[in-house]
């Protein structure tokens, strides 16, 4: 895939994301970096990681203070990495290619009013991410049955 998902954390229906917890977004991606440890601190202090999921699936991720950008996710595992990083933080993933947002329930109070109606609120896991943002795998049709 050509397109970058953003992970973005909102608090109380502000407009402006609030700053990530760059020690949570290590600990969740550290453990799956194929990267050099050394080289993933870059020089404005965003983290850059290249995650491997174990079925062999990857994405890059780069992550700043107030957002995360997964390039090039493959389909598969590498989902679940995302739908972790993304619960733990209570942050949400918009599609820059349609401006959709998905998120759990719980994010979607704390959403800016101008993109709480056309949220797709999913239980957070990595096939259901992978589907509310490609309209592929097992809970593609779910999904788009949520969305009507």
């Amino acid at each position: 895939m050509g397109w970058s998902p953003l992970i973005y954390k909102f608090v109380d229906g502000d407009e402006e994301p609030v700053l990530l917890d760059m020690a949570l977004v290590r600990a969740v991606l550290e453990p799956h970096d194929l990267g050099d440890p050394q080289l993933s601190v870059g020089e404005d202090g965003g983290l850059g990681f290249w995650v491997r999921a174990s079925d062999g699936s990857e994405a890059e991720i780069f992550a700043g203070a107030q957002g995360i950008e997964v390039h090039r996710p493959h389909a598969g595992g590498v989902w679940g990495i995302v739908a972790e990083l993304v619960s733990r933080l209570g942050a949400v993933v918009i599609d820059p290619s349609r401006a959709g947002v998905v998120c759990r329930a719980e994010e979607h109070a704390h959403l800016p009013a101008a993109m709480q109606d056309d949220a797709t609120v999913i239980e957070m896991t990595g096939e259901a991410l992978e589907a509310a943002l490609t309209g592929q795998g097992r809970n593609a049709a779910a999904v788009a049955r949520r969305e009507s």
